[in-house]
């Protein structure tokens, strides 16, 4: 399998309907490396790494998210190896601070 990185922004009601924890969630059964934050902007942005059709798979999840979301668009882009540094020392798949 080959190995994808991809960048995600998830626009719509996304906030303060758990949809982090459901992403931090859903990423690390799939086995993913990455990070997702809320921006200030009302949007949450999400980093995931992995074989590419995890990837694919994550990223179609993200356009249903949880039931209590109401998600209008996902955005998506490739990224970089640096893209992954921003992930707290230790861990697969963090939480990151709002942005």
């Amino acid at each position: 399998m080959t190995a994808a990185i991809r960048q995600v922004t998830i626009v719509g009601r996304v906030q303060g309907v758990g949809y982090r924890a459901w992403v931090e969630h859903r990423a690390r059964a799939r086995g993913l490396e990455g990070w997702v934050r809320n921006r200030r902007d009302g949007r949450v942005e999400a980093l995931f790494a992995g074989p590419a059709e995890v990837v694919s798979e994550m990223i179609a999840s993200c356009r249903r998210g949880p039931s209590s979301a109401r998600v209008e668009a996902v955005q998506e882009e490739g990224a970089s190896p640096e893209a992954l540094k921003l992930r707290r020392a230790g861990e697969r798949f963090s939480v990151l601070p709002t942005e």
